[in-house]
């Protein structure tokens, strides 16, 4: 039974519309995703179809009773209260039908047995169970904690943008819509926590769900459908092969529709070329057959050929790496204490060409501080951080703090303002020097791109623009700090080969488990009061390493508490059997 269906529905901000036709529909408990490139709609979308935004055209048909909450990427929520009553908002509907069932039941077992009353006990029933059963109290705390959440009576006022998005998406997993909307459900959760997530979703969660997300590990293990953004329009895609993921499924039929559309576009190159040699014979167009040859090749000239997106293309930056020392990075037994609290207690870590270290771990725990350490913002509290003469920092930070909202594309990569109007000046890239425009077309801004106020961009192209800035320096040291957040998949890709081709050194920050597992050579984790421990290989090796320490733990444990055995008893002497006389010393 559909939930919600879109009809031919459309949506333009000035002349070009972000899409037009879109048509789709969404079925009671099915997971859905929602692909494209950034810039191209997708969270617009998600915004007309829970009803937040009007549409152009079209139209939006959405199931009479069905519940649908959405999740934006910077929700709004009342700064006085808790998170506990912020996600105990979800239960408000099953409250009033609990209460109404109560309330109905208790008058029932006064005695008032009508039979109008007894049906109403019967669909309240119905509604309770529709909303989750008869026990749901315990869940508000239960998912608090699950993402993250541990001071649920504190203010949300007080707290940061990721912690307000998780009491957020504990509102909605709370409430148990017919339709839950999220849009990168995944920023700001530790590793640890999508992978809860995931679970819950594919195992708990009894709503249909539709979500943009970069996850890759997200998407594969709970998408069954794929909607495809792109040049404003949405494609299908539904899963058929069981024994791939979602993504992997997708990018399949995807290529096999673009190599279709490919050949489509050659057969109508060949008729091009046929029918502009016939009409420069000058045929004349006295017949029927003749006007309506002459109409189909203008008709053919006049179409639309095959479009091909551009991608962003980071291949060849690494160039622009400039040379490495003896020393590049050492933390020597290195602790530091922030806010009362020890982040940092006692690490040691030495960087070495071509080092690439994952860093994970709770949000909070002190990831973003390391970089910050790393740098120099940061002092420790004790130990010694060495870096070497030649190092060089670029840092992508994951709040874009780097750019200026109220300057265009251009200015903030030039680093100043009106760069447009004096010259943008040059970019060096190891041996080639390439002007300011030319190397932002490699990140997908060209035109009247470069004069857009950084302000107006989607998350996805504001993490683009803090890339070119931070990639221009000539640093041999990336520091990145969530750059997956808000990237396309396609971005991620270009992301990843470069920093596998880096030749210097790279500190990521990352909750992303395929990324994680695709670019970095060790793991960095924080482990909890203060413990930061390195581990070898990417994210799946960390994750195998810790649970055989986790398993070693709990026999240790087992073994510990269990009663030391019983000695066995000695063997029971053969009935009649003498005893042997004990020989007195001095007896012969």
């Amino acid at each position: 039974m559909p939930v919600l269906t879109a009809h031919a529905v459309t949506k333009a901000y000035g002349l070009k519309p972000l899409f037009e036709n879109a048509t789709f529909t969404i079925k009671r408990g099915e997971k859905v995703a929602l692909l494209g490139p950034n810039g191209t709609g997708k969270s617009t979308l998600l915004r007309v179809l829970a009803g937040l935004e009007p549409l152009d055209t079209g139209s939006i048909d959405r199931r009479r009773d069905a519940s649908i909450l959405y999740l934006p990427q910077e929700p709004q929520l009342d700064p006085e209260r808790s998170p506990r009553q912020i996600a105990q908002e979800g239960l408000a509907l099953w409250h009033a039908a609990k209460s109404r069932y109560d309330d109905v039941s208790h008058r029932i077992g006064e005695g008032e047995m009508t039979e109008a009353l007894m049906a109403e006990q019967a669909s309240l029933a119905e509604d309770v169970e529709r909303l989750g059963g008869w026990s749901r109290d315990h869940e508000v705390d239960e998912i608090l904690l699950h993402l993250g959440v541990k001071d649920v009576e504190r203010p949300v006022g007080t707290m940061s943008g990721g912690e307000k998005r998780r009491v957020a998406l504990a509102r909605i997993l709370v409430a148990k819509p017919d339709l839950a909307i999220f849009d990168e459900p995944t920023n700001h959760l530790d590793a640890d926590t999508i992978t809860w997530l995931e679970e819950y979703l594919v195992r708990e969660f009894p709503g249909a769900v539709l979500l943009v997300t970069h996850d890759r590990y997200l998407l594969d293990k709970v998408a069954s459908r794929v909607l495809d953004l792109e040049y404003g329009q949405v494609s299908e895609y539904t899963k058929r092969n069981d024994h791939v993921g979602a993504f992997e499924d997708f990018l399949e039929q995807k290529a096999e529709r673009f190599a279709h559309a490919e050949r489509v576009e050659s057969n109508r190159q060949n008729f091009l070329r046929k029918e502009i040699e016939w009409l420069r014979r000058g045929p004349k167009a006295r017949s029927t057959k003749q006007k309506a040859r002459i109409q189909r090749a203008e008709t053919a000239i006049n179409a639309e050929g095959l479009r091909i997106r551009g991608e962003v293309e980071l291949g060849g930056l690494e160039e622009g790496s400039s040379r490495l020392g003896g020393t590049i990075l050492e933390l020597l037994d290195v602790s530091l204490d922030l806010g009362g609290r020890r982040l940092i207690d006692d690490l040691t870590l030495r960087l070495v060409k071509g080092t690439r270290v994952g860093v994970v771990g709770p949000n909070g725990a002190g990831k973003t501080t390391l970089l910050r350490l790393v740098t120099g913002e940061l002092a420790p509290t004790s130990g010694v951080v060495k870096r070497g003469v030649q190092t060089k920092f670029a840092y992508f930070d994951q709040a874009r703090t780097t750019l200026k909202d109220d300057w265009t594309v251009l200015d903030n990569v030039a680093e100043r303002e009106h760069a447009d109007k004096v010259g943008a000046g040059m970019v060096n890239i190891g041996d080639r020097e390439m002007g300011m425009r030319a190397y932002l077309e490699l990140f997908l801004f060209e035109g009247a791109a470069l004069r857009r106020k950084v302000s107006a961009l989607s998350g996805g192209e504001r993490a683009r623009v803090a890339l070119a800035l931070a990639l221009k320096t000539g640093a041999n040291v990336l520091l990145l700090d969530e750059p997956t957040n808000d990237l396309d998949i396609a971005t991620l890709g270009s992301l990843a080969e470069l920093i596998e081709s880096w030749p210097g050194c790279v500190l990521v920050v990352s909750h992303d488990r395929f990324f994680l597992d695709r670019v970095v050579t060790s793991i960095l984790a924080f482990e909890g009061d203060g413990k930061v421990q390195l581990y070898a290989g990417n994210w799946e090796s960390y994750r195998d390493q810790k649970r055989e320490d986790e398993k070693a733990a709990k026999l240790a444990t087992r073994m510990a508490s269990s009663p030391p055995p019983k000695p066995a008893p000695l063997p029971a002497k053969p009935a009649g059997e003498r005893r042997k006389p004990t020989r007195k010393r001095g007896e012969g």
